[in-house]
């Protein structure tokens, strides 16, 4: 029985052994595939001052935040809740002066003070990509290309993308000659798929919205056919051009009006997901940084429910026994050749019920 002094607050675990491996393979593959495609890889502070971390959080609950009092220049600090305001800072401060399209990549725990009915863990591993410097249909398709590849690299199967339109609401309205509680009101009713609340909140013409989603082909197809003006020609086109690029790597839907963790983004945006993982594993999209107001397209995954998926299954890495004695030059030529080694502290040791598949014998590694 676990004595209740050693519990954990809620929404927060260990990693044991089999589930860190997992974890740390994860990130270690992404991160191949982030620096095998250009992104250099930055390591922000886990904690920064609250001021500036909210200069750079504009659309992000900020309310999430751990806060506290420096000791040392008794100003406000903050946990970060989301690395990328911290990715924008450095592409305008440290990184301002180089050339681009910058490209930036992470890894690094991330904390909120509550979790949610889905995702009750207030601790998460980051993952991600930033293009800085340019707010192009070739951007955005690199982007959602490369957020395939590095999931891919992580090992799950049957990979979607669920496109969507964030500021779609926001471009239709403007013809539309709606107040802004009207729009609002829009926004509200087409987050809950609400057909008889978006009428009476004035968005009759935003209807065929509810029904322009599903598989992206037909989709796309249908909010065409709603665009009888032109308004959003550019957006279907710029979908259209992503899709082809990443055809046939992972299955394609669309949401159009689809809102919800793109409080940030501009005219794109995309979810990601996996077979056999039950929440999005990511999401990402165009934006622009607040405070420099540089456009910047990118993505952000969060592992941890595939890690729970995975690593049960993670494979175990066969062990080396070195017993009492052993030739210490031979077991460092074994390491050097990739060998995990398990030295014995005492002739007691039991190499089998320490995990080895194999035991040091004349200078080689010979099966137990």
């Amino acid at each position: 029985m676990i004595d209740p002094a050693d519990l954990l607050p809620e929404g927060l675990e260990d990693r044991l052994p089999q589930s860190a491996a997992a974890a740390a393979r994860i990130e270690r593959a992404v991160l191949q595939v982030l620096d095998a495609h250009g992104y250099n890889r930055v390591r922000p502070p886990l904690i920064e001052f609250e001021k500036s971390m909210l200069r750079r959080m504009v659309g992000v609950e900020t309310r999430q935040m751990f806060r506290f009092v420096d000791p040392k220049s008794l100003r406000m600090l903050a946990l970060r809740s989301d690395m990328t305001p911290q990715i924008g800072r450095i592409a305008a401060t440290s990184l301002a002066a180089r050339p681009r399209p910058l490209r930036l990549c992470y890894a690094g725990q991330v904390a909120r003070m509550v979790g949610d009915m889905l995702d009750p863990r207030r601790e998460n591993l980051q993952l991600g990509a930033e293009l800085v410097g340019s707010d192009t249909v070739e951007a955005a398709a690199e982007i959602v290309e490369l957020a395939i590849a590095s999931l891919q690299a992580a090992g799950p199967a049957g990979i979607s993308v669920d496109f969507t339109l964030p500021d779609l609401v926001d471009t239709l309205a403007e013809n539309a000659g709606l107040s802004q509680a009207q729009v609002q009101a829009v926004r509200r009713e087409l987050d809950s798929k609400d057909a008889g609340g978006l009428v009476a909140a004035g968005g009759e013409a935003f209807l065929p919205l509810l029904y322009a989603s599903g598989p992206f082909e037909d989709a796309i197809e249908r909010l065409a056919a709603i665009d009888v003006h032109g308004v959003l020609a550019s957006r279907i086109e710029g979908l259209r051009q992503i899709a082809a690029r990443v055809q046939g790597r992972a299955r394609l839907t669309l949401d159009p009006s689809e809102r919800h963790g793109f409080e940030y983004q501009s005219w794109f945006g995309f979810t990601i997901y996996a077979d056999g993982v039950r929440t999005a594993l990511g999401r990402g999209g165009t934006y622009m940084i607040s405070g420099s107001e540089e456009a910047a397209t990118g993505f952000s995954l969060y592992p941890e429910e595939l890690v729970e998926v995975v690593g049960a299954a993670e494979p175990r890495r066969q062990a080396l026994f070195l017993p009492v004695g052993h030739d210490r030059a031979a077991a460092a030529r074994l390491r050097a050749e990739g060998w995990r080694t398990i030295a014995a502290l005492s002739d007691s040791d039991d190499a089998h019920a320490l995990g080895c598949s194999h035991r040091l014998q004349d200078g080689a590694a010979a099966p137990l």
